[in-house]
């Protein structure tokens, strides 16, 4: 029983490690990984808004340019702009159409000419024995002799259905990747505006989280002062002392999220490591006229490039299922060759050539028609299911998209009325803090709404901007979107 269990144990050991080689193969990301564009819930506000790229994919990161001089300054348009030349997701793309191309002149070539050209000289002597010949009278030994051929040889294809749908499908796969290309363009705007955006808002964040420790410094003076006149507690002071390094804390995290969002839309747009840049754009609110869920869509079908990719896709695989059955059908071919022949080439060489053409019929080919047919029809079936689905999700991107422009831009509103109600509390609040009436505990709860007042605008507001964008990429026209959406910027 013991030594069973040993083995066991051993069987064990070495089984569950390679099994779980297989798993971690499965869970890494692809190096051409698109990234997943979600909908979630600020950790600074509970209003809903977009929170962007959740994948750190081929779209989050970037081949960095030459390093720059001093300090760039940089708009939304312009890091659209160098995203669309160094990020990486859209660089791969590139490289995609180009080996969708090679692919098709791959299959082109089994239906263009093959001409190749021949030359040879033989120098030989033969021994009759080794082959079996024995005349009597007739020398063994046949030779030295020697002779040269040179020619040119041609293969041509005449008719092969096969060949024939497979160039097509392939010349159908390189117009996906075309309209993939265009699609990456889209996703590198998306993953770019949002970079943009986050680093506009914790740039803000700063703004407003120095503005409170201003007020902190001034309510602590207050409270010391206070206490020192013996008109109040030393709570008061010590209450008040407490906002003020909290509000300071505050102030040194937004610093530190604002540098990393601005390592983060480096990496993005690809800029130079160690490269000095400034955000010139702010998260200014510019509303967006309407627009129906009808005529969005209607707008989606027609220009969403992934949507076009996808019917790319189901198109290569239709012909791909015709290649299939082709296979029971018979090609025809030919092949030709021309050339000189002789013992010398100087004196006694002579035109040489062969013709044939070749009618091939399949019989039996022991069920590989067959079966390239179920994978065939395999595939074309997951094509136009992936069609219906993407179908499906182009209509929830558009409804979601529009959902939260209309959501945010009621969000700013309120947002910005009760800022101006909450500065208006605190100030009442100081006012009845310093003719005695209150203490600091009323004026730190008005600071509280105030913070959250700004920090409910920042929020909504970022969600708004990143709505419009979001809206120009459900409807597959984030380029021209963005110029539109943010005129002036």
């Amino acid at each position: 029983m013991i030594r069973r269990w040993a083995i066991l144990s051993v069987i064990l050991a070495i089984a569950l490690p390679m099994a779980a080689i297989p798993a971690r193969a499965q869970s890494g990301s692809s190096a051409t990984s698109v990234p997943t564009y979600a909908y979630g819930t600020s950790t600074n506000t509970a209003s809903p808004f977009p929170i962007g790229p959740q994948s750190q994919g081929a779209f989050s990161g970037s081949v960095p340019g030459k390093l720059v001089p001093g300090v760039l300054q940089i708009s939304l348009q312009d890091a659209i702009d160098r995203g669309l030349k160094q990020n990486l997701g859209l660089l791969l793309s590139n490289e995609d159409i180009r080996s969708a191309r090679g692919e098709r002149w791959t299959q082109l070539s089994k239906l263009l000419p093959n001409v190749t050209t021949q030359s040879s000289a033989v120098a030989s002597q033969i021994d009759l024995a080794t082959l079996g010949i024995s005349i009597p009278g007739f020398p063994n030994v046949v030779g030295p002799f020697s002779y040269f051929d040179s020619r040119v040889y041609v293969t041509q294809t005449l008719f092969d259905w096969k060949a024939i749908n497979n160039t097509r499908s392939a010349t159908q796969s390189v117009e996906s990747r075309k309209y993939t290309f265009k699609d990456a363009r889209d996703l590198v705007i998306l993953a770019v505006g949002f970079t943009y955006l986050q680093a506009v808002a914790s740039e803000s964040r700063i703004e407003t989280a120095d503005s409170q420790v201003k007020t902190a410094e001034a309510l602590h003076n207050q409270a010391s002062d206070q206490f020192k006149a013996g008109t109040s507690p030393a709570i008061d002071a010590l209450r008040a002392k407490v906002e003020l390094q909290t509000r300071q804390q505050q102030l040194i995290a937004a610093k530190n999220d604002f540098a990393i969002q601005k390592l983060t839309l480096a990496r993005v747009v690809g800029l130079a490591p160690g490269q000095q840049f400034e955000l010139t754009d702010k998260s200014l609110y510019q509303p967006l006229e309407g627009i129906t869920v009808d005529e969005a869509l209607k707008r989606a079908y027609g220009s969403r490039s992934d949507y076009q990719a996808a019917l790319a896709d189901q198109r290569a695989a239709e012909f791909s299922h015709r290649a299939a059955v082709a296979g029971y059908f018979p090609t025809l071919s030919f092949d030709g060759d021309y050339g000189a022949a002789g013992k010398h080439p100087e004196t006694n060489a002579h035109g040489v050539f062969d013709v044939r053409g070749t009618l091939t019929i399949p019989i039996f080919q022991g069920g590989i028609v067959k079966g390239d047919i179920l994978k065939a029809d395999a595939q074309l079936a997951q094509s136009r299911e992936r069609v219906e689905n993407l179908r499906g999700q182009i209509d929830a991107d558009v409804r979601t998209a529009l959902f939260n422009l209309e959501s945010s831009a009621q969000q700013v509103a309120v947002a910005e009325s009760n800022i101006g109600l909450a500065e208006e509390t605190l100030t009442q609040s100081r006012d009845r803090f310093v003719a005695g009436v209150t203490d600091t505990v009323e004026v730190v709860q008005a600071q509280e709404l105030v913070a959250t007042a700004h920090e409910n605008y920042i929020s909504s507001l970022y969600s708004f901007n990143y709505a419009k964008i979001s809206l120009a990429r459900a409807l597959g026209l984030a380029e021209e979107g963005v110029k539109e959406y943010f005129k002036g910027k």
